[in-house]
């Protein structure tokens, strides 16, 4: 089931039904993060600057290279700080867009079932926001234990697996249930959820391919729950049947 899921959120994950969410979240993250670059920028010349040049003035006029020096590794810095962001603030940002990725995966490959209820403006974006906290502790926590030899690239899967399994399968799972019913779901087949987190958590290891990670994450539990839920109907639609003795 994870691999079958996995296989059709990524045959679908550049379909025209996900090219708006897709360029809604791309624009509306690269936006973000050139305002990051641009107030960080500026907080640097304001407040780091004036400090460095005043902590060089009596140096020789051929020392003034160190200035320039610390001007381009806060640079580099402050594109690091960016490229770790990036991960948080797309899961963010597709969270609003979530609701789209699944009413397009529900219309293309289960146009006889059902559609599912989108999650409520309010409620979404509470959820995007709570996505946002998932992503941000993951990447804290592996970061955290990437200091501990022998664990670090295992923690960062590990990590992330369990904490993204949970918020999107949970995701998925509302739209057709309560959201006790959707953790219930999901504890009953922790299992399966979990390893499917894994898939989830090689997709954001990969660069670039990284800001796509909610809308694919989105798209496969929406597969995955869709399998489940069916499996857990045809497993409560079978008899018993009595062995005689």
């Amino acid at each position: 089931m994870i691999l079958d899921a996995a296989r059709a959120a990524a045959s679908q994950l550049f379909s025209p039904a996900f090219r708006g969410a897709f360029f809604k979240t791309l624009g509306l993250t690269l936006l973000i993060l050139a305002a990051l670059w641009f107030g960080l920028r500026e907080l640097f010349e304001i407040y780091a600057m004036p400090w460095l040049d005043a902590l060089l003035p009596g140096l020789p006029a051929w020392a003034g290279w160190l200035g320039l020096l610390a001007a381009i590794v806060a640079g580099v810095g402050l594109a690091l700080a960016l490229a770790l962001l990036i991960a948080p603030i797309t899961a963010a940002v597709a969270g609003i867009f979530l609701d789209d990725v699944a009413e397009a995966v529900e219309k293309e490959s289960y146009p006889q079932d059902p559609p599912g209820k989108a999650v409520p403006l309010v409620p979404a974006v509470l959820l995007s926001l709570k996505f946002l906290g998932v992503v941000i502790l993951g990447n804290i926590i592996a970061l955290m234990l990437l200091l501990v030899p022998g664990v670090n690239l295992i923690a960062f899967f590990v990590v992330n697996a369990y904490l993204l399994s949970r918020e999107f399968f949970e995701f998925a799972a509302m739209r057709f249930r309560s959201e006790a019913d959707a953790k219930t779901l999901r504890r009953r087949n922790a299992g399966t959820v979990f390893l499917a987190g894994f898939v989830i958590a090689a997709f954001l290891a990969v660069p670039l391919l990284n800001l796509l990670t909610p809308l694919f994450a989105a798209a496969m539990m929406v597969h995955l729950h869709k399998m489940i839920a069916a499996r857990e109907e045809r497993s409560a639609s079978t008899p018993v049947v009595l062995e005689r003795r």
